[in-house]
């Protein structure tokens, strides 16, 4: 949904199609001269992946993606870019990898075999990337593994070795180096191996946090995921950045609102929502929020999230259900029916609902539910 007008609508996600591109700007600025993929996996975390997609098109090199069905997505929204599927595919679906030219990360022999084999049957050729396990423990093959897997690669006459990639597992969560630094080696270490059999068109092991951290990661291709969305990978990365006179200006995109449908006047004593887990001390004004768990506002936020309203934070109270969620409006003056709350935006950032949660920013805007309108602004 793009321009659309809000004065319908109960709850929805305005989109900062500005601060998106300057995010992207300020990311190929940080890269240069590596290609640039911009990763809109989660529905572009939880931002619209088509929409997401076609606003960076001017800029994107590539697109990465988790799965076939959002690969798909993307050519359906007219995107002519590589992409790249980090994630695993079913070999039932392989064909349609090949079909359609979306590179495949591989990990193991039976992958490539079953992509070979999809690609000979579809009489074309599929362009492969390789992850290296380095120390994730995720998907990927280690050193020996890998150099055989690059081997079989070369020797299949429908799949083409075009790149060859990791993904680090602490540069995030700390501001020390030392893991991602004993990850890069083991990298450059397979990587040398590999090549001594022919050229890999392209290296690449940065996602956001790398990218801004560690110049040396950035190779041919760095995978630009949170960064666009304005958001700091963790505040251990913001901290590292600043100690090493790195700035990035990040700009969030999302701003996340409801409209308040309802307003009760609860008197002392009367318990509000389910399991009376909350009961008024004193007279109350709660205000109905028409998002719940399902629209990803987790329930978690029971009895202790906030939002804003009319500039003011206004305290969840009562158990956070399915669609709806109560919030103490009591001494916010003036607040009727109608009027918007900020659920994440300037004032209450996306940092803050996460640790309420003990959980990550992607966590919580990735989780805002699909049905929830984008609304570009």
């Amino acid at each position: 949904m793009t321009h659309q007008s809000v004065s319908a609508l109960t709850a929805w996600v305005e989109i900062d199609g500005d601060a998106l591109l300057h995010n992207a700007r300020a990311m190929r600025r940080l890269i240069h001269p590596a290609a640039f993929m911009a990763v809109v996996k989660g529905n572009a975390y939880g931002h619209g992946m088509a929409e997401v997609a076609r606003a960076l098109s001017p800029l994107a090199d590539w697109y990465g993606v988790n799965s076939l069905d959002e690969a798909l997505a993307l050519r359906r929204a007219g995107l002519t870019q590589p992409v790249l599927i980090m994630g695993g595919t079913t070999t039932e679906r392989l064909t349609e990898v090949v079909l359609a030219g979306f590179r495949q990360v591989v990990f193991d022999q039976a992958g490539a075999e079953a992509l070979g084999h999809a690609a000979t049957a579809a009489g074309s050729t599929a362009e492969v990337h390789l992850e290296v396990e380095t120390g994730t423990n995720r998907l990927g093959a280690r050193h020996a593994a890998l150099v055989a897997l690059a081997e079989t690669v070369r020797a299949h006459p429908a799949l083409q070795l075009e790149g060859l990639y990791t993904h680090y597992a602490n540069v995030e969560d700390t501001i020390d180096g030392s893991y991602a630094e004993h990850q890069l080696r083991r990298f450059l270490d397979v990587a040398t191996d590999v090549e001594r059999s022919g050229a890999v068109l392209l290296k690449h092991s940065a996602a956001t946090a790398a990218s801004i951290l560690y110049t040396q990661t950035h190779f041919d291709l760095v995978r630009a995921g949170i960064g666009l969305y304005g958001l700091w990978p963790s505040a251990e990365t913001e901290t590292a950045a600043k100690r090493a006179g790195r700035t990035l200006d990040l700009r969030p995109v999302l701003t996340w609102k409801a409209r308040i449908v309802h307003i009760n006047d609860v008197p002392f004593g009367e318990p509000v929502g389910y399991g009376c887990t909350y009961v008024a001390t004193r007279p109350r004004r709660i205000a109905v929020l028409p998002v719940g768990y399902y629209e990803g506002f987790d329930r978690g936020l029971s009895n202790r999230g906030r939002v804003l309203v009319r500039g003011c934070r206004a305290v969840v109270v009562g158990r956070v259900a399915m669609n709806m969620t109560m919030v103490d409006v009591t001494d916010i003056p003036n607040v009727a029916p109608g009027d918007e709350a900020v659920i994440i935006g300037p004032g209450i950032p996306a940092d803050d609902m996460a640790a309420l949660l003990d959980t990550i920013n992607y966590e919580v805007v990735t989780r805002i539910h699909p049905s929830v309108p984008r609304v570009w602004v």
